[in-house]
């Protein structure tokens, strides 16, 4: 009789799944991430065969949120920010407000109170870091101005979603959600004091942590032992993550976050990146698993008005949005097409904001089942758009080279 083995089992289950679906994704020419999400949805509750511990799950899913969310502090470029904040930061503002507006919009038809519908809009207002980078990279696109404008948007979408992911809790009562444990305690004094405690670990980090994470950082590099730089790379994430929730009582995605920007100002960020990469990519790819397994697929019969409705929030609202919006600011019709082909999906921060706001009982646990089909069915569809735009683009560039006629005179 073999032992009882939940946390390897599960572990196993998922990444050997998620191995052989991604497989046959890229086999596909789509992005693995549909993979993993539909290994999630073979090994949850939802579906007949083997199923994994959804509590273990759910603290494999924070390793991997915290580790996702350190890639993005790691990456995090103040420089490509400032570059194309004129049209990044009120773009991303703007594309945020419209599809917030819609997905209250569809919410209000479907019955629900206003804090739902503003959190299941704001969580089909971001679109995936993972999806659009590795988009732009297929097309060498990454240093082009229209890449540049995407990430630029992006990052601003992401500091948005950190935003919310530390007020969310301490707005949950107003929003309709669960109480917090505050002894009756004003709303405002709560958002007050969650803005203190944010604050006071910000200013830790930045007068701190941005000498002190650098300086280890060196001091790892001159012993020369590559295991060491590796382990003392993932200490720091994990640690600061942790210390900032034990500590100041913010989550841990802010607490990784953070940890990856302070971690970018060493000259060796760039080695750092490289060697937290392996274990960044197995957590994040337990993540996805661990989101697949909360997905319900008879959503799609349940209330296939519902999925259509937020698919068209993400795939048409957003993009009608930034499409104007690139225009309105006099840049080329095909930047402004490139640009929301690569906004025209959502993934982890929805996925994490969804969780949140289910956690919190802000929102219904149909409006999670949404987003996650939205996000399926967009990452499916986001490759043929850019496929498309590929078309286009080629056409474009063909017209535009194309040699006059000659004088057949001459």
């Amino acid at each position: 009789m073999p032992h009882s083995t939940p946390l390897i089992t599960t572990i196993v289950g998922g990444l050997v799944l998620a191995f052989i679906l991604a497989t046959i994704a890229v086999r596909l020419k789509l992005p693995p991430l549909i993979g993993y999400l539909c290994a999630g949805i073979l090994c949850g509750p939802h579906t007949p065969g083997f199923t994994a511990d959804s509590h273990l799950a759910n603290e494999l899913a924070e390793l991997g949120v915290i580790l996702l969310m350190f890639g993005v502090g790691l990456h995090f470029s103040m420089k490509d920010l400032l570059s194309v904040k004129n049209i990044a930061v009120p773009g991303a503002i703007v594309q945020i407000s419209a599809a917030t507006i819609l997905g209250l919009g569809l919410s209000q038809m479907m019955g629900w109170n206003i804090g739902a519908g503003l959190l299941f809009g704001l969580a089909l207002s971001v679109a995936s870091t993972v999806v659009l980078i590795k988009a732009m990279e297929e097309r060498n696109l990454v240093d082009s101005n229209e890449g540049r404008i995407a990430v630029g948007w992006l990052i601003v979408e992401d500091l948005a979603m950190v935003a919310a992911l530390v007020l969310i809790p301490a707005l949950s009562g107003a929003l309709g959600g669960r109480q917090a444990d505050d002894g009756g305690t004003s709303v405002w004094v709560v958002l007050g004091l969650t803005i203190v405690k944010v604050a006071a670990f910000v200013a830790v980090m930045l007068v701190i942590g941005r000498r002190v994470v650098p300086w280890l950082l060196e001091r790892i590099v001159y012993t020369g032992n590559r295991e060491l730089f590796r382990l003392a790379v993932l200490a720091v994430a994990l640690g600061i993550a942790y210390g900032a929730t034990a500590l100041f009582g913010v989550s841990f995605a802010l607490g990784a976050f953070f940890a990856g920007m302070v971690m970018a100002e060493s000259e060796f960020s760039q080695r750092a990146a490289d060697e937290s990469l392996p274990m960044r990519d197995a957590f994040s790819v337990l993540f996805f698993v661990s989101v697949g397994m909360l997905f319900d697929p008879l959503v799609l019969l349940r209330d296939p008005w519902g999925v259509l409705g937020t698919f068209l929030i993400i795939l048409v609202g957003k993009s009608i949005a930034a499409y104007f919006i690139v225009r309105a600011f006099r840049h080329p019709k095909l930047t402004a097409l490139t640009i929301s082909v690569s906004l025209a999906q959502i993934g982890e921060f929805s996925f994490i904001l969804a969780g949140l706001g289910v956690a919190q009982e802000i929102l219904p646990k149909a409006g999670q089942d949404l987003v996650l089909a939205g996000s399926i069915l967009s990452i499916l569809v986001n490759p043929l758009l850019f496929n498309a735009l590929d078309r286009y683009r080629a056409r474009t560039e063909t017209a535009r080279m194309r040699p006059e006629e000659p004088d057949p005179g001459v």
